[in-house]
């Protein structure tokens, strides 16, 4: 695993003017459907460079591309995590549905977009739920 770790790239969109701070955390917005390598690793990624992470699940009513719902995919998620959540590296929460990311200048953080390897970026949650569905676990 310590091969991926090396391979991502990553682009800063926008760069903060202030220093980083303790206890600050690196935002990831998503549906999490499920939680699977892919984002454990981009997770990896911010915790490597020394950050906290704040895993922000959209809530959004279950349907066939998401047939979990927030609670279910936040108690998947913090099970997972349960000891770097217990050393407070990490924090789960349920934010309202968004369209769109939006920000004005001098925001006091940056935004960078992580950049997987191509094994990583291969991943599909789709994939994956039509095997759970083949398995009969959703």
């Amino acid at each position: 695993m310590k091969k991926l770790l090396n391979m991502w790239d990553k682009k800063v969109h926008v760069k903060s003017s202030l220093e980083p701070k303790s206890g600050q955390h690196a935002l990831f917005i998503g549906r999490w459907q499920p939680l699977h390598l892919g984002h454990q690793e981009m997770f990896k990624q911010a915790i490597n460079e020394g950050k906290n992470v704040l895993i922000a699940i959209r809530d959004i009513k279950p349907d066939e591309k998401n047939p979990f719902t927030p609670e279910q995919v936040k108690q998947n998620i913090e099970e997972f995590y349960k000891d770097l959540i217990s050393e407070e590296m990490i924090k789960v929460i349920i934010i309202p549905d968004i369209c769109s990311i939006e920000f004005g200048r001098g925001v006091g953080y940056d935004i960078i977009e992580r950049i997987p390897p191509q094994e990583i970026h291969d991943i599909s949650a789709t994939k994956i739920r039509e095997q759970m569905k083949k398995e009969g676990k959703l």
